[in-house]
């Protein structure tokens, strides 16, 4: 069965990236979800593929990080995880397509890895255009200034995840 790149609308994709320890990242259960494959299987392909994942690919998750990411859900719908979940950096979603050999999981890379990517570029963005605006205010007049300050403002709120675009930070 081949699946078309377009079964997946992205914001379900960076509804599920996480920021944890200063990394965007994806739970196991959700990588397995998107995968359609057992969250338990999936990580029983990592196990004899470690090797492949590097602490920078995928990690762990610590009982603070854990119920930390527990509480920013209304309803817990995952039903008492008997271990800590993993999570995967964009590199180690990249690697996953290595040990979880179907067409399903490299079609969903290739739009999880573009996902990442439209993310970097989002957040550059707004990046550039707060130096650019600190650039003009130190250049221009202080009669002005007031100007800036409230560009300022607008663009800290435009850097604020918002739910539509849904990725959520801990």
């Amino acid at each position: 069965m081949k699946t078309s790149l377009s079964t997946i609308p992205n914001e379900r994709i960076l509804n599920r990236i996480f920021l944890i320890r200063g990394r965007k990242v994806m739970l196991d259960s959700d990588l397995a979800e998107l995968y359609q494959v057992p969250t338990k299987r999936l990580n029983e392909q990592v196990r004899r593929n470690l090797k492949r994942f590097p602490n920078d690919f995928m990690f762990q998750l610590n009982e603070e990080e854990y119920e930390n990411l527990r509480s920013q859900f209304a309803t817990s719908s995952w039903g008492g995880a008997r271990r800590l979940p993993r999570v995967f950096t964009e590199q180690g979603v990249s690697m996953l397509s290595s040990v979880l050999n179907s067409e399903r999981a490299i079609q969903v890379n290739i739009q999880i890895i573009r996902t990442f990517t439209k993310l970097r570029e989002i957040l550059s963005q707004n990046k550039k255009l707060s130096e650019k605006i600190e650039r003009m205010e130190r250049k221009y007049d202080k009669h002005i200034s007031h100007i800036f300050k409230i560009l300022r403002n607008l663009v800290k709120e435009e850097e604020k995840p918002k739910e539509p675009f849904g990725f959520r930070i801990n």
